[in-house]
């Protein structure tokens, strides 16, 4: 059964940061495109940054480009997702996903609360 478990949210002050991480009982983890995604209240769901096996990774949103990184570590199989200079609009729930292609993600977690106090 895969499973994606991410871990990192909470309750911040703006300007704060925050590390997610997620980490996927996939087997060739390497294999897969990894994602962050966010949803907050009464918003469509949103793709925060991609980031491919070798390691390549993509900010998408352009709101968080030059605060968000995202990285992942194959031999962990786990993901991040670094937030830097959190500001209260970054409030969501942060969910991770994983893909065979870049714009299929067939795995998700269950998501972590991102609260971002002005």
């Amino acid at each position: 059964q895969v499973r994606l478990v991410e871990s990192g949210g909470g309750l911040v002050q703006a300007g704060d940061s925050l590390r997610l991480s997620c980490v996927a009982s996939l087997l060739n983890f390497r294999r897969y495109y990894m994602a962050w995604f966010r949803q907050a209240p009464g918003k469509e769901r949103e793709r925060v940054a991609h980031i491919m096996w070798s390691g390549s990774g993509t900010v998408d949103a352009d709101p968080v480009k030059g605060r968000f990184t995202i990285s992942r570590d194959n031999a962990r199989n786990t993901v991040y997702l670094q937030m830097n200079r959190l500001k209260a609009e970054d409030t969501a729930v942060y969910y991770c996903a994983a893909g065979s292609e870049l714009n299929a993600y067939n795995f998700w977690g269950q998501g972590t609360q991102v609260t971002v106090s002005s």
